[in-house]
């Protein structure tokens, strides 16, 4: 099995990207399932139910986001209903949503799991703890098991890849917007990469323009951000599966210019 991961999706910008992006890369693996993390594909902040039916008619088949995910209200009543849009598992169950997703590529039973950090983030419930709890639940369910782990501290990334080593195919990190050079398999087989990077303008600040993101570490006082202009890139990691023993055999990060203007 063929995973397609694309990074954190910014804005118009990065959405574009993806519309034409994605069948380049299809083109060059033969894909089974795409995830992609869109909790900044409105303006930079949260996902709205038109985008997010957007990018799911372009052939992405589960979204994962995080803490912005609930930047637009409007969002709230379709993470109840769509469980191909997913929220970090470890907030409150109160909230709306869902942080795992159940679904097929081919013969093969795939579960996503959508979880957040604690470090310099919301005092969540424990991922770590969550993590290995949705894992054994997965176990009857699931041939292979994908993560998003959407958190700041690179310390933490990485204690969660060993963590969960041997127990999923995968551990993708998402949330900086800054492409890590760390792709590996670990010892277990499974596929860890700190961050995937991002989908969006490449000429700003982790994709808000950057005399915006200057002036605020300038003056150090709040200004509204703006998504940036310019070149463009596509960016996140093919992750190769041996389906059968639920194990990553390799892992492909790729950084791919699109033209949107």
């Amino acid at each position: 099995m063929t995973i397609l991961f694309i990074a954190d999706i910014v804005g118009r910008p990065g959405r574009t990207a993806v519309e034409r992006g994605l069948p380049r890369l299809r083109e060059q693996r033969d894909v089974d399932v795409t995830i992609a993390n869109c909790e900044n594909a409105a303006g930079g902040f949260g996902v709205t139910p038109e985008i997010a039916r957007e990018l799911l008619d372009q052939g992405i088949d589960v979204l994962t986001s995080g803490n912005h995910v609930w930047d637009k209200r409007e969002i709230y009543e379709y993470l109840e209903r769509e469980p191909r849009l997913l929220r970090p598992a470890n907030y409150p169950a109160e909230n709306p949503g869902r942080g795992v997703f159940y679904g097929r590529a081919g013969s093969a039973r795939i579960a996503v799991l959508n979880l957040q950090g604690r470090v310099f983030m919301a005092p969540l419930e424990c991922p770590f703890r969550m993590a290995r709890r949705l894992v054994r639940e997965a176990e009857e369910r699931a041939d292979v098991v994908f993560v998003d782990f959407h958190a700041e501290a690179t310390a933490e990334k990485v204690a969660f890849g060993w963590h969960l080593d041997g127990l999923v195919a995968a551990v993708i990190g998402t949330h900086t917007h800054v492409r890590t050079a760390d792709a590996r398999i670990l010892p277990g087989g499974t596929a860890y990469l700190t961050d995937a990077g991002m989908t969006g303008p490449a000429d700003g600040v982790i994709g808000v323009r950057k005399e915006l993101a200057i002036e605020r570490f300038l003056r150090q006082t709040p200004n509204r951000f703006e998504v940036a202009t310019g070149s463009t890139r596509l960016q996140g990691a093919f992750v190769v599966v041996d389906d059968a023993a639920g194990k990553a055999t390799g892992i492909e990060p790729f950084d791919l210019a699109v033209e949107v203007a």
